[in-house]
């Protein structure tokens, strides 16, 4: 089966991966028309992103292909969140000529933030592109690959208010048939200072929640055992009934997705700290199926930064929220996102960083440098003033600590055991299973008879690095 490529612009300690009737299997509208080839960069929307792209493509007679030079139509589904993502595409671009001159008819098309962010740039600079398509115009791809056909260029970077795709059953295009994202918002509302997700998604807009549970019990009837509910802002998913005016927020559409069914375990994310409520942290700590576990990005450690970056809390609202969690669900993992070295980032504000590190005692983090993005406030207001050198010793000390911390998380798990789902086979040794427990870390164990991806079992931890649990399986107390 199809599996998107996913160079991921970060540095993580640990590796991340309407209707009312949804189906596995896609029916196509028509003969075939040719192969396409997609390729995600960046966060899970993205990757589920394609997949709705691959069910449009797939509705009008394209079939996908792992195999680039089988390829007809090869999309590039892109990030524009750092500039390195954006280097990366451009390379990868650059890389097409030789199929170009192969195939005369193939067509190369840019999707997701970076079409929006560059728009017409792509089309009049980069020749090897035919198309141009935002976050919200997907289901106008059928109409742009026919002008692309015709010798034009296609372009629509429209961003909706009202687009979700709900009534888009997504083409599954991972290959181990166990854990899956759904969307369940797009946009966002939040303008941090430096992020571009704002004009490249556009506005924050809620799914219908009925949709949401149909297409997480169409996962589970085919066999998947994990759902990782998506959007940019998930604690301020909100929905209002257009005919009785009932609102659903994002803690009760956690306990409505929970009720699908006890063995589909439901993951979320992205959490904001302004956001996550005691009424969210009440119905995680209730269900058994509900992952105790929050990534909840806190950017920086220094209140001042904090307000620059315009994140709306304070380090002590976040200490707050995270003793919340500690109160109601005590044993969750947090995990963050921290930036290094923002625009007038000082050495105090640095160790504050550290300090909230500390404080939170994270799981893992993904951390960055930070990196200019051309039209976000950061840009216009504040001096990128921070040299580069220091940020990337800020980083590295910002990294080691954060090795450490995981180091002393995972190791106070041996002796511990955990329900891991099993999600295939290990990349080292396929004797052994690779699985998660409900912390999201990944547990390493040896096969028993009997045994497949999506399976639940219970293992004991017998020892533990940085990123990884190993261990043996035994049977339930």
């Amino acid at each position: 089966m199809f599996e998107p490529n996913s160079p991921h612009d970060r540095t993580p300690l640990a590796e991340e991966r309407q209707g009312s009737v949804f189906t596995q299997e896609v029916a196509v509208a028509g003969p075939a028309k040719g192969q396409f080839y997609i390729e995600s960069y960046g966060c899970q929307m993205n990757f589920n992103d394609s997949e709705i792209v691959a069910s449009v493509l797939a509705e009008t007679g394209y079939q996908p292909t792992s195999d680039i030079d089988q390829a007809d139509l090869i999309l590039i589904n892109t990030c524009s969140i750092r500039e390195r993502a954006e280097e990366t595409v451009r390379k990868r671009l650059q890389g097409f000529k030789k199929l170009k001159r192969k195939n005369r008819g193939l067509l190369v098309g840019v999707l997701g933030c970076m079409a929006e962010r560059l728009k017409s740039k792509f089309l009049e600079e980069e020749k090897l592109v035919d198309l141009v398509v935002g976050p919200d115009a997907y289901r106008d791809l059928p109409r742009l690959i026919e002008k692309a056909d015709d010798g034009e260029k296609g372009l629509n970077v429209f961003l909706s208010r009202e687009e979700t795709y709900a009534d888009i059953n997504p083409l599954r295009l991972d290959q181990n048939g166990v854990t899956s994202f759904i969307s369940i918002m797009r946009g966002c509302d939040n303008m941090c200072s430096f992020c571009v997700v704002p004009f490249t998604r556009g506005r924050e807009r809620s799914r219908d929640p009925f949709t949401i549970l149909a297409e997480a019990r169409d996962l589970f009837e085919n066999g998947y055992r994990e759902a990782t509910l998506l959007g940019q802002n998930v604690d301020s998913y909100k929905w209002e009934n257009p005919e009785t005016g009932e609102v659903v927020h994002f803690a009760q559409l956690l306990e409505m997705v929970a009720g699908v069914h006890p063995a589909l375990r439901i993951r979320f994310s992205t959490s904001h700290p302004k956001d996550i409520t005691d009424e969210v942290l009440e119905t995680i700590a209730r269900h058994h199926n509900i992952c105790k576990y929050i990534h909840l990005p806190v950017q920086s450690g220094s209140s001042r930064i904090l307000e620059m970056m315009n994140r709306t809390y304070d380090a002590d609202w976040y200490k707050g929220r995270i003793e919340a969690i500690r109160r109601i669900i005590p044993d969750c993992s947090i995990s963050s996102d921290i930036i290094a070295g923002f625009c007038s980032e000082t050495e105090a504000d640095h160790q504050e960083t550290l300090d909230m590190m500390r404080y939170t005692h994270y799981c893992m983090s993904y951390m960055f440098i930070y990196s200019e993005r051309p039209g976000t406030l950061a840009a216009r207001k504040y001096p990128d003033d921070v040299p580069e050198s220091v940020k990337k010793r800020r980083l590295s000390e910002i990294i080691e600590l954060q090795h450490e911390l995981s180091a002393s998380h995972n190791e106070a798990d041996i002796g511990k055991t955990y329900e891991v789902l099993i999600e295939g086979d290990s990349k080292r040794d396929d004797q052994e299973f690779k699985g998660r427990n409900t912390h999201n870390k990944m547990v390493i164990f040896p096969k028993a008879d009997g045994l497949k991806a999506g399976d639940y079992v219970f293992v004991h931890i017998t020892s533990a690095t940085s990123a990884t649990l190993r261990g043996q399986i035994v049977r339930p107390d």
